[in-house]
């Protein structure tokens, strides 16, 4: 049989989350395509040039753990790195790099070419139908492609809508083409469409920019890569800088709101609350006097500057004017105006949280279809929906982590059980557990299953299992070693503000000491042994923060007796007499796997849980009977 245009999964859309999810599904062994408008905007980055910052550093670490590879083309490609919120506590550390925009593109283009499985095509896909168990992908010239299962990772292509100022037309980010047709298809197949709308900032020239008059911001001196593989941490080749808006550029702003799309109707679309345009966010602050203006070089083999803080949909003169009135863009010069774009995307409430779509066996959704923001949120998605396509074919349990594994989990059941009226994005604080998931422990929490899965290889699971054991050893070790109070240790604490030692003291019990650390107290800990610094830094973080650890571990097991407690699919929510009306209807189309994400949903009370739990046990002792 010829197989040419025939596939176990096909994948449309080359985005972030496209590129995760081809690379998983034909990495664990599916006959695997991937469909993209342009070859050219692989992996591209048509907003911000960076990978990572805060929450979105923790899903890199996450994606690699379970043997994804944004975080390892990061690491290659990077111009500047920061760890950032080091002045808190490490749950909320986070890694940023600032990429090489076209340098990455690159190095997961090669990746993609050389992956066995994987087969990558340059098509607009313009309807999708099925028939059985079977997918039909037409593309614009006519050609059909047939497969088992589709992964939908558009990005914000569907039907997409460029504005600037009073200008409007159909395009896709960067000057590209939308894709027109799909998402009519996708409607007639029963998924229910929103419309979302996101910007990005003016590029500038660097010529253009008076640097010396900018507060620079270098990177860290010590550089922490993504990926848990990575041996090189290489160095920082570039400087960021820092200006800011004035009371002149928000007068400019104001002036011109009624040429504004956000403010004269011309945009429909809902735009992301955490990320707004500067004209939102001079309008909804009108006290603030300034916000701050991060510029970014693009990679370094351009002269593109990027803006980060200036999203904007203003007319290409307005975006001039308020430029020329911050501090060293007095002669600026625009390369690419700023815009805003509309685009079509999916009701995530229509998914499974294995990202297959509830009333569609076989489509799945990932990345900005799913009405997310950010690159890092929609590489996740993609390797999910990679990883749960591959193994539905092959009759396995998706793999689904709940909200104290992953933030990758509590960015899935924020999705499927809350749904989202805006762009969705991952900050730290949607997740109840995070100092249990916090970006250096990833590895430990995940890579587990990643080699369950197949995504990770014998020789890295192995070199994991010896990290895990130096760090249970070393762990042990501190809550044994007894420091003797000696002259030198109470010189050291008194100079550093601590309670000097009158008798011996576990040196767990000193680490825990808000002014001390493992590491300044190694002249007094005399059969220290050699580690690697991530390996002493774990055992440091689960011996100092061991109480708040404990408590939230204690939280989680509460947390998963709902969670334990499965609903069955086939239950008929029209005989749990006691549900309010709009309870019943939200479970009835959502029929959560679980009491725990029941409890999620919108629109379920508390008491409409109690009811539910009384009809389960009492159906039970039922079937019993």
């Amino acid at each position: 049989m010829d197989n040419t245009f025939n596939y176990d999964i096909a994948v449309i859309g080359a985005g972030h989350a496209g590129c995760e999810a081809a690379l998983a599904a034909a990495r664990l062994g599916m006959r695997t395509i991937l469909l993209t408008i342009n070859l050219d905007s692989i992996a591209n980055m048509p907003c911000n040039p960076s990978i990572g910052g805060t929450a979105k550093g923790h899903l890199v670490r996450e994606i690699d753990a379970l043997g994804g590879e944004m975080g390892k083309v990061a690491d290659l490609t990077k111009l500047q790195t920061r760890m950032l919120n080091l002045r808190k506590g490490p749950a909320v550390h986070s890694l940023r790099a600032q990429a090489d925009r076209r340098a990455y593109q690159i190095e997961m283009k090669k990746r993609l070419e050389e992956q066995e499985n994987l087969y990558i095509r340059q098509a607009e896909v313009k309807e999708i139908q099925k028939d059985d168990d079977i997918f039909t992908l037409t593309i614009h010239t006519g050609t059909k492609f047939y497969s088992k299962c589709v992964i939908i990772s558009t990005g914000t292509y569907l039907e997409s809508k460029i504005i600037i100022g009073e200008s409007a037309y159909s395009g896709g980010p960067d000057g590209l083409f939308p894709s027109n047709g799909l998402s009519e298809s996708l409607q007639k197949l029963g998924v229910q469409m929103m419309r979302f709308k996101t910007g990005t900032p003016t590029r500038v020239h660097a010529r253009s920019v008076d640097f010396s008059v900018l507060e620079k911001q270098e990177g860290d001196k010590e550089i922490v890569p993504f990926s848990f593989e990575t041996t090189d941490e290489g160095e920082n080749k570039v400087c960021c800088y820092l200006t800011y808006t004035n009371t002149k550029t928000h007068d400019i702003i104001r002036e011109n709101l009624h040429r504004s799309p956000l403010f004269n109707g011309l945009i429909d679309g809902i735009g992301p609350r955490y990320c707004p345009s500067i004209e939102d966010k001079v309008v909804r602050f009108a006290d603030r006097e300034r916000h701050q203006i991060f510029i970014e070089p693009m990679g370094l083999s351009t002269q593109e500057m990027y803006l980060q803080g200036m999203s904007t949909s203003l007319p290409e003169d307005v975006q001039l004017s308020m430029l020329k009135t911050m501090k060293g863009l007095e002669n600026v010069e625009i390369m690419r105006s700023a815009y805003a774009i509309e685009y079509d995307c999916c009701d995530p409430l229509q998914l499974k949280p294995s990202l297959e779509m509830r009333e569609i066996p076989g489509l799945f959704g990932a990345g900005q279809f799913n009405g997310t923001s950010g690159y890092e949120e929609a590489a996740a998605q993609g390797l999910m929906a990679g990883i749960n396509a591959a193994r539905k074919l092959k009759g396995l349990p998706s793999i689904v982590f709940d909200r104290s594994e992953a933030y990758i989990g509590v960015l899935i059941d924020d999705l499927v059980t809350k749904g989202t009226n805006e762009p969705y994005r991952m900050l730290t604080s949607r997740a109840e557990y995070r100092l249990l998931l916090r970006q250096d422990n990833a590895d430990l929490r995940l890579t587990p299953t990643g080699y369950e899965i197949g995504l990770i290889s014998e020789e890295r699971y192995k070199k994991f299992l010896e990290k895990k054991d130096n760090i249970e050893k070393e762990i042990e070790r501190i809550n044994s070693v007894n420091i003797p109070p000696t002259k030198e240790i109470n010189e050291y604490l008194e100079k550093n503000g601590s309670q000097l030692l009158t008798t011996g003291i576990r040196l767990a019990e000193l680490i825990r000491r808000p002014e001390l650390c493992y590491e300044d107290l190694a002249p007094f800990d005399k059969e220290r042994p050699q580690l690697e610094k991530t390996h002493w830094q774990q055992a440091e973080i689960a011996v100092k923060y061991e109480g708040y650890i404990k408590r939230q571990f204690d939280q989680v097991e509460r947390f998963a007796k709902n969670e334990k407690k499965m609903i069955p699919q086939d239950i008929d929510y029209s005989k749990v007499y006691g549900l309010r009306t709009e309870a019943r209807q939200k479970l009835e189309k959502m029929r959560p796997e679980n009491i725990g994400r029941a409890s999620r949903i919108s629109g379920v009370s508390p008491a409409d849980i109690g009811v539910l739990l009384i009809y389960l046990a009492t159906n039970k002792d039922e079937k019993r009977e």
